[in-house]
């Protein structure tokens, strides 16, 4: 005896097939980018002019070597020691003061509390190009232009409004109870937040580094802004050094030296995805 299998029961399986079909699509646009970037970091300048497609008709890997020996006399190495410098300073900074502030805001009571957290939400509305030339003049007269310490130091004064919030979204998740707890064992509000609350942090502050290290390594303008010596340059900056050298663009290797760019940040995100994942759904971000 055979059983005919009815048009409701196939659907679910068909819908399920269209729908991994219509996303592995809108996957392969979003990743076409990438790799016409890398399969044109193995093309000559010419090629890349003249071929759109991202088969290369003749493979070029000198580009590489090129893009290892850097650009006026600065080596790759030294361009990716210097972002890689800001890059740990701004996750330091941002782990530490951003912590620190959400645990006053989330535990601590003093007087204007709610009024200064909602003057800092209200500063991830404000367009960064309103505080750039207050900013810049600020540093100038510190006399901190043409060094790290104006793309540094702010990330230890707790300006990203977006990480404070996060983990203030976290630590009020947490009991009160383990606070108490600690009051009890003689522990003042310094003592709690370094051997309590901080140990418990860890989705959330593995979250800021990720962020950190993502927005401090692609940054540009910042880095155009305050570094003058090219001995100071990021890999940022470097790039654009390929396109102004002579007056003329090699394409090839700033192609080559772009992939090499992104390599530490998808590294990086591909190491902490599973806690990045977590530490987003764990800090309230739903609302």
């Amino acid at each position: 005896m055979t059983t005919a299998t009815s048009p409701a029961a196939a659907t679910p399986p068909l819908r399920s097939a269209v729908w991994h079909i219509v996303c592995v699509a809108i996957g392969l646009v979003l990743l076409y980018p990438v790799l016409w970037l890398v399969t044109a970091s193995v093309k000559s300048g010419t090629e890349i002019l003249s071929n759109l497609s991202p088969v290369p008709k003749a493979f070029t890997p000198g580009n590489y070597t090129q893009a290892a020996e850097g650009v006026s006399g600065i080596t790759l190495w030294r361009l990716f020691g210097n972002s890689l410098l800001i890059s740990t300073g701004a996750i330091v900074g941002n782990v530490l003061s951003c912590s620190l502030a959400a645990y006053a805001f989330a535990r601590l009571r003093f007087r204007g509390r709610g009024l200064y957290f909602a003057v800092m939400i209200g500063t991830l509305m404000l367009p960064m190009h309103v505080v750039l030339i207050p900013q810049y003049i600020i540093f100038q007269k510190l006399g901190m232009v043409g060094t790290f310490l104006p793309i540094i130091l702010p990330k230890f004064l707790a300006t990203e409004a977006f990480f404070v919030f996060l983990i203030v979204q976290f630590i009020r998740s947490l009991p009160r109870e383990l606070d108490e707890a600690a009051v009890i064992d003689g522990c003042g509000p310094y003592r709690t937040f370094w051997y309590v609350i901080m140990p418990l942090l860890k989705p959330a502050l593995v979250t800021t580094t990720i962020f950190s290290f993502i927005w401090s390594w692609n940054d540009f303008l910042s880095q155009l802004m305050y570094l003058a010596d090219p001995r100071d340059y990021t890999l940022q900056l470097g790039l654009r050094m390929f396109v102004d050298q002579s007056g003329s663009a090699a394409f090839g290797p700033m192609f080559a030296m772009s992939v090499l760019t992104l390599v530490p940040v998808l590294l990086f995100f591909l190491a902490f995805q599973r806690l990045l994942v977590e530490g987003v759904h764990t800090s309230g971000l739903k609302g």
